[in-house]
């Protein structure tokens, strides 16, 4: 198993390194889409147990119509940054505000509740799929474009530092369970940890250049950085433990078995799609 997984990371380093480094942002917004459209399909699963079709189904139109929006950004609406003409961006803006409502209040209630028996067929969990998905493929390619690479890398890093740093901490000082009945697995003070990490890494990458920390730092003081820095720490978790509570319902380990070792692409980016819409609103919101 460690050996699948070491192959498997190493092979999607690999390929997000050269799909960042391309001299076009196509390739990096094709891997987001696809990406965004298997993520879709297993998330269906999880919520529609035995809708094979609609799952699928789900799937393919992400996958498909965030290729028909990176087409309409990068296809010539305007011969300048097309991506930033206002009619390009209004379902972004939706999708974007429609996520970070629902997570702040429907998933935030539901992990709190951490109702592991409920059915798990849901049809606002399932709705509400496309749209988070779909929500954070456009602010990750919208601020490749408008960034850069290293923007969305430094933006990702406060989410894999809050998980390294909570699974670290946890398994050497975890003693009071965060979520028992969601995620036994998971401590406060590997949370607290996490959060700590996250507070760090973003006050210390607002000192390079083109980085999210220097974004955020710019626009809310370092001050309020640091405190959106813990918000967004916060929202990480919660993602995490959505899935979690997800796939409890529906009696998974994984959400699939796509990436070997690892699971599916779900259980990768579960957090990301809980903090990457909220991100774009702190730090792109001011040009809406």
């Amino acid at each position: 198993m460690l050996k699948q997984r070491v192959i498997t990371a190493l092979v999607l380093l690999a390929v997000i390194a050269l799909v960042v480094s391309a001299s076009s942002p196509w390739p990096f917004l094709i891997f987001l889409a696809v990406g965004c459209g298997c993520a879709g399909w297993e998330w269906v699963r999880l919520t529609l147990p035995g809708a094979g079709t609609a799952a699928a189904l789900t799937g393919i139109l992400l996958c498909a119509g965030a290729l028909l929006q990176a087409w309409f950004w990068l296809g010539g609406v305007t011969a300048r940054a097309p991506w930033q003409a206002p009619s390009s961006l209004l379902l972004m803006h939706a999708a974007v505000l429609c996520s970070v409502v629902v997570w702040l209040s429907g998933v935030a209630v539901a992990v709190a509740r951490g109702r592991a028996d409920a059915s798990a067929r849901s049809l606002g969990w399932t709705v509400f799929a496309p749209v988070a998905l779909y929500a954070t493929w456009a602010a990750l390619a919208y601020l490749f474009m408008q960034r850069g690479a290293w923007f969305v890398l430094s933006l990702l890093m406060l989410i894999w530092v809050a998980d390294i740093g909570a699974y670290f901490a946890g398994k050497a000082f975890g003693r009071h369970k965060l979520a028992p009945r969601i995620s036994p697995g998971k401590t406060l003070e590997g949370a607290a940890a996490g959060v700590v990490g996250v507070v760090i890494w973003v006050l210390v990458s607002a000192r390079w250049p083109d980085t999210f920390g220097q974004a955020l730092v710019t626009r809310w003081s370092w001050l309020g950085a640091a405190g959106f820095a813990v918000i967004l720490a916060v929202i990480s978790i919660m993602g995490d433990l959505f899935e979690s509570l997800l796939k409890r319902r529906a009696g998974i380990k994984d959400s699939s078995g796509l990436l070997p070792g690892h699971g599916g692409v779900y259980d990768r980016i579960d957090a990301v799609v809980a903090v990457v819409p909220l991100a774009f609103v702190l730090v792109d919101s001011a040009s809406w």
